[in-house]
């Protein structure tokens, strides 16, 4: 079944959430993993969510969403994460 990573951050520094995404797209290659939602407009419909920025992630399963977030290819892209943004994140089983 898909998994999904859904992140809502809020970017610390814009430069080193470029360096970021440049090291986290061939990370995500790796385990099957692509962008379905990086940017773009958010418009709250329900209630009093006001995130700055959302992120989504499709992985073939959750076992490889895992992996991905675990692997030493992800490794130096999150650890740059925490200088440059700040997040909340899920991994959600899916259609």
């Amino acid at each position: 079944m898909t998994a999904y990573v859904i992140s809502e951050i809020a970017r610390i520094d814009p430069d080193l959430i470029q360096d970021y995404r440049r090291l986290t797209a061939p990370s995500l290659a790796t385990f099957g993993g692509s962008f379905l939602v990086r940017g773009g407009a958010i418009e709250s419909v329900e209630g009093d969510w006001k995130p700055n920025g959302i992120v989504i992630l499709a992985f073939p399963d959750m076992t490889a969403a895992r992996a991905w977030y675990a692997s030493p290819d992800y490794a130096e892209a999150l650890a740059l994460s925490r200088r440059a943004l700040t997040r909340r994140m899920l991994f959600v089983e899916g259609i």
